[in-house]
């Protein structure tokens, strides 16, 4: 069954793109120390890989109508796991931003190409399979955020241990290409009129790339300063520097995987509105009394309430009416990867200034905007699942 075949192709591009940077986030606390970096250089280090995304972003929707959605997905994602080799090798501040802006721009494209496909499969499916996608990805993240612990604990070399990572990861990409569906993308919106987007058009995607922002920036901070706040400021031993992105991986891997059931069943917008609630407070909780199980907890609440924020903002965005295939997934893509570039040096400049505790706030304040925005969420942009493509 070519559809069945389809999806669990498509799947494995997803843990794959997963696990390929999550291999890096247990490390960070090395790679800062090697580089002897401050807070501050490490956040504009790892500020590169959301620059890169915002370089390559908007460069998606063409690159898809050149080389189609499932050539772009393969090959983009192999390109990324190869970067992970270059990061490992990172012996200068600059080279270490240098790979993760090519990393950056790597899963951008791989971003947009794996959803566009998925999108598609779903199409043929004739009902809501997009969580199911990303959580995949979540699992995926959870493999690379346990092996880089693994690695952490047992002090892997870094070219080692991102070395092997990236072998692993390309050979799955690349097998995974014989399965995608043939044929171009535009074959499942046809039918549908183009015209130049209007005000309210943009509109809608501005405020469903706010949104997505807000989920990915609760994600982004968890990664980018989970291992470091629980080693630095709550003295966790190093094979528990990956609890916190780990623990939220997890907690919103359980989320996809029923969010397709509770969205059909509540609406996109009620699940997102309530599951900001937690992010708001499960960690400001963990904040105002910091340990090592109430940050981990914290954050795992926060990821069950993000579960389905991106998928639903991306279904939604793919939905727009009068817009080229591929392209709203770009502009959401790119407006979610715009809001994220700020937050590690604001949270890294925070850390320096205050504490790291302080510089964390920025995901409960993230929460609220989660419950703010979740309205813009339309109904109507999940009826495209229920139509066979």
């Amino acid at each position: 069954m070519p559809k069945t075949a389809a999806r669990v192709a498509v799947a494995a591009l997803f843990l794959v793109n997963g696990a390929s940077f999550a291999s890096v986030v247990p490390r960070y606390p090395e790679l800062q120390d090697s580089l002897g970096l401050s807070n501050a250089a490490l956040g504009t280090a790892i500020a590169a890989f959301p620059l890169g995304s915002l370089a390559a972003g908007l460069l998606a929707g063409p690159v898809l109508a050149r080389w189609r959605s499932a050539n772009v997905a393969v090959w983009c994602s192999a390109l990324l796991a190869a970067d992970l080799v270059v990061i490992g090798l990172a012996a200068r501040w600059w080279q270490l931003a240098g790979a993760l802006f090519v990393a950056g721009a790597m899963d951008a494209v791989v971003d947009v190409a794996m959803n566009a496909h998925g999108l598609r499969v779903q199409r043929a499916y004739g009902r809501s399979i997009v969580n199911s996608f990303h959580a995949l990805w979540s699992v995926g993240a959870i493999i690379g955020g346990l092996g880089g612990s693994l690695a952490a604990g047992v002090a892997a070399p870094l070219p080692l241990h991102f070395g092997a990572a990236a072998l692993a990861l390309a050979a799955v990409a690349i097998t995974s290409r014989t399965f995608l569906l043939p044929g171009p993308d535009d074959s499942a919106h046809r039918g549908t009129p183009r015209a130049r987007p209007r005000l309210h058009t943009l509109l809608v995607l501005l405020a469903l790339g706010a949104l997505c922002a807000a989920s990915a920036l609760v994600e982004d901070t968890a990664a980018s300063w989970g291992a470091i706040y629980l080693r630095d400021s709550l003295g966790a031993a190093a094979a528990l520097s990956g609890g916190v992105f780990v623990a939220l991986q997890a907690a919103q891997t359980v989320g996809r995987f029923s969010g397709d059931r509770l969205v059909d069943r509540f609406g996109a917008r009620a699940v997102a509105r309530t599951g900001g609630a937690p992010v708001v407070v499960a960690v400001g909780g963990a904040l105002l009394w910091p340990s090592i199980p109430t940050t981990i907890i914290g954050f795992a609440l926060a990821g069950w309430g993000i579960a389905t924020i991106i998928p639903a903002g991306f279904n939604a965005a793919d939905a727009v009416p009068g817009l080229p295939p591929g392209a709203g997934l770009a502009v959401v893509g790119w407006l979610y990867r715009l809001g994220v570039l700020a937050g590690p040096p604001v949270v890294g400049l925070l850390a320096d200034a205050v504490s790291l505790r302080l510089g964390l706030v920025v995901v409960p304040v993230a929460g609220v905007l989660i419950v703010l925005l979740s309205g813009r969420l339309s109904r109507a942009a999940w009826r495209r699942t229920s139509r066979p493509g």
